[in-house]
């Protein structure tokens, strides 16, 4: 297998691979990176204009792995494109929110090629969408040859995707991004147990040590014991989320909560995509029973819009704040909550997954208390009073999971992808100290990687 990564920056951002087996050729995702903007978000997708791709796969769909998708078009106009079937019934809700994002920021940034795509683009492209069940084989013939290809549930998120190919006999797993542990509204992972011979993995985590006690459910007790806390002391709490996936569970523990009594009953706000998003996961949920999500959650806790918010004065109704970014990317309905709970002290802050720490989500966690907290966009600085906490509520396994499930498949050849530097050399290191050692490829942007 011939494996190129067509991401500029060699890192997690603009996922996009092309994959070359025998006389096959499939492009695996096409995502943004969302810490660029214009045509420096994107992979470089010009570079598969001289090849006759059979097919493109999604493994979800966060823009990272799903933003650049009606681009890819542009260049290869007649591809076919294959998700889950979940994922088809929600990619085109999150692109038509980017075009209404990246229109924003033409005129906040002066970017003059945005937005890179129409809603007349994405109209088009769903022609050429098709879905895949978990577990049932697509079969591509060319030249006489069989190539296979099933996708699994990867745990990660609603319709996320681990992806098998077998050509030859030869077995090549994509993890794409992967939780293995259960949560609320979603199963863990449920991937093939036997060998392989290729291994395409994650290393999101790869930098961060991972807790031997570790308990997904206690780290939940301890966030709705934060919660509890500050809202019987008079506060507030501002729990910034993804807008695809991590705002439905959230909601979904908060809820269960509420009727336990562990939290009490207050207002409730949120704003952002991931509302929106809310009624197509309770339908996802219906029609195929791959999550166990329901907007009668949003309906019995009564939630409000989050409006009539002053940056630097206390908010007129104290309560709980589920919004979207998880980041706390400028201009979003989280960056702007933060920017009214942050100056005070009976305020909390709960990060409960990643954050880059050069988002405006990653700086607030990098302030210590007391010291003036700047919103860029605002041009306004506050101190830091209100407390901020963070909790492991991540989406992606953490390193000994993933290290475990890679030894367990016994592949010949491991490729690290999807992590920044150091978490990439945790891995490698990891699999030349073990007792089976894979050969192990970390691939380079643009260089063709013989795997």
């Amino acid at each position: 297998m011939i494996l190129t990564d067509l991401n500029p920056s060699n890192g997690m951002g603009a996922n996009c691979f092309l994959v070359e087996l025998g006389p096959f050729k499939l492009v695996i995702d096409c995502g943004i990176n969302p810490k660029e903007m214009g045509v420096k978000a994107m992979p470089e997708l010009h570079r598969l204009e001289d090849h006759r791709i059979d097919l493109a796969i999604v493994t979800h769909c966060h823009l990272d792995h799903l933003g650049a998708l009606p681009v890819l078009l542009k260049h290869v106009p007649d591809v076919e494109i294959a998700m889950s079937v979940p994922s088809q019934m929600i990619f085109t809700r999150m692109l038509h929110n980017s075009v209404n994002v990246m229109k924003r920021q033409r005129e906040e940034h002066y970017i003059k090629e945005y937005p890179l795509y129409s809603h007349d683009d994405i109209d088009l492209l769903a022609k050429q969408v098709y879905p895949i069940m978990f577990g049932k084989t697509k079969r591509l013939q060319k030249e006489g040859e069989e190539l296979e290809i099933t996708l699994y549930s990867s745990g990660h998120v609603v319709g996320a995707a681990g992806i098998e190919l077998v050509y030859k006999h030869r077995r090549i797993f994509f993890t794409g991004d992967v939780l293995f542990t259960q949560q609320s509204i979603l199963n863990g992972a449920k991937f093939p147990k036997h060998p392989v011979d290729t291994l395409v993995m994650e290393t999101t985590r790869g930098a961060t040590e991972a807790d031997p006690y570790y308990n997904r459910n206690e780290e939940v007790k301890s966030l709705l014991e934060c919660i509890n806390h500050t809202l019987n002391g008079g506060g507030s709490v501002l729990i910034p989320v993804f807008a695809f996936g991590r705002m439905q569970e959230i909601m979904n523990l908060v809820h269960q909560a509420r009727l336990r009594g562990d939290i009490p009953i207050s207002p409730v706000f949120s704003s952002g995509l991931g509302m929106d998003l809310a009624d197509y996961i309770d339908k996802i949920t219906k029609r195929t029973e791959l999550c166990t999500f329901s907007t009668k959650v949003i309906r019995e806790m009564r939630v409000k819009p989050v409006k009539n918010l002053r940056p630097g004065k206390r908010v007129s109704m104290p309560g709980l704040y589920i919004c979207s970014s998880g980041m706390m990317v400028q201009h979003t309905p989280s960056w702007r909550v933060a920017a009214s709970l942050l100056p005070f002290h009976e305020n909390t802050i709960c990060f409960v997954g990643y954050c880059d720490p050069d988002t405006q989500g990653g700086k607030l966690q990098q302030t210590k208390p007391g010291e003036k907290f700047l919103f860029e966009q605002l041009k306004k600085d506050f101190p830091l009073r209100a407390r901020v906490r963070k909790f492991d509520l991540s989406g992606h396994a953490n390193r000994d999971e993933l290290m475990s499930f890679a030894l367990d498949r016994e592949p010949r050849s491991v490729v690290l992808t999807h992590g920044d530097p150091d978490a990439r050399n945790w891995f490698a290191e990891a699999f030349a100290n073990a007792v089976t050692q894979p050969k192990v490829t970390i691939p380079k942007s643009f260089e063709p990687c013989l795997v």
